[in-house]
C-alpha cells in the first residue's frame, strides 16, 4: 500500500475544509470487540458505562486516569470522515484509523469546542476536552507524512486525527444518521 505524500495531502485538504459543521452524517460505525480488530456496523447501541457496545473501550486502560482504567471521557473516538478517505485511499481501509464513528463534520476546535453535544440517532455524545493524538500504530497504517500533517497548525486546529467523546443519553445510532450539534454557551 502506498501512503498519501505530504503534497497529496495538502491538496485533499480543500475536501476536508468542506466538511458541514452544524448537519452532519454517520458514515461508520467501527466496533473493536478487541486489540487490532474490527467490525463494520450498520447499527450500533451507546451506552453511558460501556460507550459503544461491544466495542473493547472498557477493557483498554489509559495513562490518563488515575488508576490506570478506561478514561470516562474517552469511550468514543471520532474522525472527519473526509479526512479518513483522504489518508486510507482504499474505502476498506478505513477502518483501520481505530476510530468508532467516522462522520461527516468539521471537527475544528473553533467549530465543535470541547462540551459540545452531538445529537445522533436517539443518543447524545459530548465531546471532551482530552486530546486524540496520532500513535505508533496510525503512522504503521498511514505512514509518516500523515502522521507528521496532523501535527502542523492545521492539522491541530481542524482535528484531523479526531476528537473523543462520552456517551451522556445512551441510544441506538445507525449509518446515515443525521448529526445536529449543540455547543456550550458562554
Amino acid at each position: 500500500m502506498e501512503f498519501r505524500t505530504t503534497d497529496q495531502l495538502q491538496a485533499g485538504l480543500a475536501e476536508v475544509e468542506r466538511s458541514p459543521i452544524d448537519d452532519g452524517t454517520l458514515e461508520l460505525i467501527v466496533q473493536r470487540p478487541a486489540t487490532d480488530e474490527r467490525e463494520v456496523l450498520d447499527e450500533a447501541a451507546l451506552s453511558a458505562t460501556e460507550g459503544l457496545v461491544g466495542d473493547s473501550w472498557n477493557q483498554r486502560g489509559s495513562l490518563r486516569t488515575d488508576d490506570g482504567g478506561p478514561h470516562p471521557d474517552m469511550q468514543l473516538t471520532i474522525i472527519n470522515s473526509r479526512f479518513l478517505a483522504l489518508i486510507a485511499g482504499d474505502p476498506e481501509r478505513m477502518v483501520l484509523a481505530g476510530d468508532q464513528l467516522a462522520v461527516d463534520l468539521s471537527l475544528g476546535s473553533d467549530d465543535l469546542p470541547p462540551w459540545s453535544l452531538l445529537r445522533i440517532g436517539d443518543s447524545v455524545i459530548e465531546v471532551t476536552d482530552q486530546p486524540h493524538t496520532g500513535c505508533a500504530k496510525f503512522t504503521k497504517r498511514f505512514g509518516l507524512d500523515a502522521f507528521h500533517f496532523l501535527k502542523t497548525d492545521v492539522g491541530q486546529a481542524m482535528n484531523l486525527r479526531g476528537i473523543n467523546a462520552r456517551v451522556v443519553v445512551p441510544g441506538t445510532i445507525r449509518r446515515g444518521d443525521r448529526i445536529t450539534v449543540e455547543r456550550p454557551s458562554g
